[in-house]
């Protein structure tokens, strides 16, 4: 059995994910800040449920201790957690996107890079964002052209480095990002844009299910690699 951990999955991109992946016989852990909507999510679709806060040393901490207690390893990890937030920019507000879409991904990865070392076939993916891309938001040409918000894309740029970054320095575990697509979730209610959320997450899928000689250090969306 594949055993996953999906961050922020109690919702959204994480939740249709986990769905998925419970589909193709993985073990799904949908870690949550609330503990009761996590609960509910994963009795909703068969999986288990951790307490896990991205932006708490602690709550990262026990959650991974729980899941190397119960399996003894994770296969795969899914860096999904994060937020959009308001466009004020100021250092409070640029300090709380960081900490979710950047910081937090390190805080899970180091949490779980130990029982990522006892699979066969370790894999992290991150759900980054083209919007953190310098390709896209300066080609007119894209959506992301026109969508002036300065910190979620900063904080995505960072996430997609972060996973080059680990690529190179964990040979042995395979680290992808991705552009999921423009999805109609929480985050982009505001907007009223999106695609319906199965097919991001089959984006994510792909990349959680790569074979052992997959690829690594890559940013994908549904078509392949981007520029960023």
């Amino acid at each position: 059995m594949t055993i996953t951990l999906i961050t922020g999955a109690n919702k959204g991109i994480g939740f249709e994910t986990a769905r998925q992946l419970l589909e193709l016989g993985h073990v799904v852990y949908i870690g949550a800040r609330d503990v009761e909507r996590g609960e509910k999510a994963a009795a909703a679709l068969g999986a288990r449920s951790v307490q896990l806060d991205v932006t708490d040393d602690a709550s990262v901490s026990s959650a991974l201790a729980a899941i190397d207690s119960a399996e003894g390893r994770l296969d795969v990890l899914v860096n999904n957690a994060g937020i959009l937030g308001s466009e004020v920019l100021d250092g409070p507000t640029a300090l709380r996107m960081f900490d979710t879409n950047a910081v937090g991904m390190v805080r899970v990865t180091e949490a779980a890079l130990p029982l990522l070392r006892r699979s066969s076939n370790p894999t992290v993916v991150t759900v980054s964002s083209s919007l953190g891309s310098f390709w896209a938001v300066t080609n007119p040409d894209r959506p992301e052209f026109n969508l002036p918000l300065a910190l979620y894309s900063a904080s995505k740029a960072a996430a997609t480095m972060l996973t080059v970054q680990y690529a190179k320095s964990q040979p042995g575990i395979k680290f992808n990002a991705l552009e999921p697509g423009t999805t109609a979730t929480d985050l982009t209610a505001g907007f009223g844009i999106g695609r319906p959320v199965e097919d991001s997450a089959r984006v994510v899928v792909r990349l959680a299910t790569l074979d052992a000689d997959g690829p690594t250090g890559t940013f994908q969306d549904e078509t392949g690699e981007l520029p960023w």
